[in-house]
């Protein structure tokens, strides 16, 4: 049964659509840009900037579907200008760690709002850390016996 997730932490959606859809296991994140969600207006800037503005905006909108950036599987990221990607990619870095999302990253011309930023990200749902402790442990458990 699909279900939106609506948070206060995330920008307001500003057309028919809602912040995330929750289907199955998987959590479907809308297009997010450099809006704050606090003032409702953009922060526009570089792309460094934007991209981490962007991304505590999905964080937020994970956390309050249950979930988490650890979590993301596939992000598209689109830029306003391809020139753009080693400023975004080099933020984007600081968000993750290995294994790191698929992603897509493209030049998209126009974004709404003349943004140079927006990332639109699926998730899997999270996980109780009991069962991400249990993960961890037999990722090390497998590393070892690799060695």
């Amino acid at each position: 049964m699909r279900k939106a997730i609506v948070t206060e932490k995330g920008p307001k959606p500003i057309g028919p659509y809602s912040q995330a859809v929750v289907e199955g296991d998987f959590i479907f994140l809308a297009g997010q840009g450099c809006t704050n969600p606090e003032t409702g207006e953009l922060e526009l800037g570089d792309a460094r900037s934007e991209t981490k503005r962007t991304f505590e905006n999905v964080r937020a909108i994970l956390e309050a579907a249950g979930s988490s950036l650890d979590d993301l599987v596939k992000c598209n990221v689109y830029l306003r200008d391809i020139h753009d990607f080693a400023a975004m990619n080099e933020v984007y870095e600081t968000f993750f760690s290995a294994p790191f999302p698929a992603r897509t990253t493209i030049q998209a011309g126009a974004l709404p709002g003349g943004i140079a930023v927006e990332i639109e990200c699926i998730a899997k749902k999270g996980k109780k850390k009991s069962q991400k402790k249990a993960r961890k442990k037999a990722e090390k458990k497998a590393l070892k016996k690799a060695r």
